[in-house]
């Protein structure tokens, strides 16, 4: 089922907010977008304020295409619109988004949750693009982020087909990609004291199953939760198994009272 959503305007900022209570912000990846998270919305949009800042992965000049640049502006929108008590959720890029954010202004985050986050090793599409007018190695290269190859629905598809033929946009998925691969936060992790979540999929093959243990071990205060038959972007897989899993997860925050 396709939902479409209406996306708000605050100054310089693009963003989708739904729903009443705390806050649960959403960070999409390299070709992310609103759709990927529609199971997420519609599910947690009954009990929190759901929010999907649209991170902006071609707006910025190419020097600050960078993992930093999209924290900076992460942490300039948080600060607009004054969130408190975030429960911060990344996939994929925006996981790694995430992680810097928390290291570098843990205040406003109350939990943070990742999902195929990339921060310590992944097999990226960035070293290897392809001609741009090669319609099926993009189809391939779509599909492998999924255990399941008929997520890459031809809109998916089609849609990571016209940014990678962008010539400008080619050179930030780049220099994005090799961003987050030269920026490994193995060193950092262990001052994250925030309660954390890692979903991964077993079949992930970007970010696979090590990655996600590694993350476990390096953040103290996580919990590792693996799903079968699953790739890269579990909350797109598997919603139900997903939202299981999450909404599990944000019951103990609140019955803890944690900060």
């Amino acid at each position: 089922m396709s939902y479409s959503y209406e996306l708000r305007i605050d100054g310089k900022f693009k963003f989708l907010e739904e729903g009443e209570g705390e806050p649960l912000m959403l960070l999409h990846g390299l070709f992310g977008a609103i759709s990927n998270f529609s199971g997420i919305i519609e599910h947690f949009k009954k009990t929190h304020k759901v929010i999907v800042p649209i991170l902006p992965l071609f707006e910025l000049d190419l020097l600050h295409t960078t993992v930093g640049g999209l924290e900076k502006y992460l942490a300039k929108f948080i600060d607009h619109r004054g969130y408190q008590r975030i429960h911060l959720l990344g996939n994929s890029l925006g996981g790694h988004v995430a992680l810097v954010h928390v290291l570098k202004s843990p205040g406003k985050i109350r939990s943070l949750i990742l999902t195929g986050s990339s921060g310590l090793f992944e097999n990226g599409m960035g070293e290897t693009y392809p001609k741009r007018g090669d319609y099926e190695y993009i189809k391939k290269k779509t599909e492998i982020t999924f255990y399941d190859p008929n997520v890459a629905t031809k809109e998916l598809v089609d849609e990571v087909y016209q940014i990678v033929n962008e010539r400008m946009k080619t050179l930030k998925v780049i220099s994005l990609a090799r961003s987050a691969i030269k920026h490994n936060m193995q060193d950092e992790l262990k001052h994250i004291q925030l309660s954390t979540l890692l979903i991964w999929g077993n079949n992930d093959i970007i970010t696979p199953p090590f990655v996600g243990r590694e993350f476990n071990k390096l953040i103290k205060n996580s919990e590792l939760h693996f799903i079968d038959h699953c790739g890269h972007a579990p909350m797109m897989e598997v919603p139900a198994e997903f939202n299981k899993i999450l909404t599990e997860f944000l019951q103990k925050m609140s019955y803890s009272g944690a900060n």
